[in-house]
């Protein structure tokens, strides 16, 4: 059996699935306190859009697709704070707008290709040393935010009326939150792929908050499951073929599925402690 370390493309996609697992639900446990979940689809159909813009004019895909990101991410934010649209709509425009621009630019493009499926879906082969230095940096960035702004992030993300009392720049918080979520997206879709990102945004998330309490606890574990999310499925992918993007978020829901188990014998454990039958 093949040791993956031998391979210099393999060593890149670990390294760069390292650093996607822990940035991804680092972002998301703040965009699933504030039940936008949802921001990571939309984000992600419009880095679609950007890649497809891309391969059509003969663009470097991750530029294009990270200014789409970006720029979108920044939108909506200003809509959903300036009451322009609900929250939920304004997700909705761009989820579904992006979605087309990008069906009729694959159309044009005569369908799908090698290039794209890859970017949608995660391809090990293709991850490059560019895509971990960019990775890299948005990692320190992301690290910095969330170190520096970590009690803004928390009340925000709880309550933004009380934030705002205290003196919050609750926007600015939210626009940096979005803006490097768009960041996240699609600088991880060489690794995951573009449509399949946002599960690991949110999935380890929703599997630690089953074993911790704490938001600091909640925080270290999602990343943790994240990591081992993203090593396991890339091992997975490398010794039975399948798409990476595809055995991460396979893995990371298997871990749910776990912890939810545990979670749920835990809590009737305790209940029959409480209540014994008579």
């Amino acid at each position: 059996m093949s040791n993956p370390l031998e391979f210099e493309f393999m060593v890149r996609a670990l390294i760069g699935g390292v650093m996607s697992g822990a940035i991804a639900p680092s972002l998301g446990l703040f965009i699933y306190l504030r039940r936008l979940s949802l921001v990571a689809d939309t984000l992600a159909h419009v880095a679609l859009m950007g890649v497809a813009i891309g391969l059509i004019v003969n663009v470097f895909p991750p530029f294009t697709a990270l200014i789409a990101a970006i720029s979108a991410a920044a939108a909506i934010e200003v809509m959903r704070s300036r009451r322009i649209l609900p929250g939920d709509a304004a997700l909705a425009v761009f989820l579904y707008s992006s979605l087309a621009v990008a069906v009729v630019i694959i159309g044009y493009s005569d369908g799908f290709n090698s290039d794209l499926f890859g970017y949608l879906f995660g391809s090990i082969l293709t991850v490059s040393s560019t895509d971990l230095w960019l990775l890299f940096g948005l990692g320190v960035i992301t690290v910095g935010f969330v170190m520096i702004f970590f009690s803004e992030l928390a009340q925000t993300s709880f309550d933004m009326d009380l934030a705002r009392t205290n003196g919050i720049r609750v926007d600015l918080i939210n626009l940096g939150l979005a803006v490097l979520t768009g960041a996240t997206i699609t600088l991880s879709m060489r690794v995951v792929g573009v449509l399949l990102i946002g599960a690991l945004i949110v999935v380890p998330v929703l599997a630690a908050l089953r074993l911790t309490t704490g938001l600091r606890q909640t925080l270290f574990v999602s990343i943790v499951i994240g990591v081992v999310s993203a090593i396991t499925g890339l091992l997975l992918s490398f010794y039975t073929n399948m798409a990476p993007g595809g055995a991460i978020v396979i893995t990371s829901i298997g871990i749910l599925i776990v912890t939810a188990g545990w979670r749920f014998g835990v809590t009737r454990s305790r209940t029959e402690a409480t209540h014994p039958a008579s």
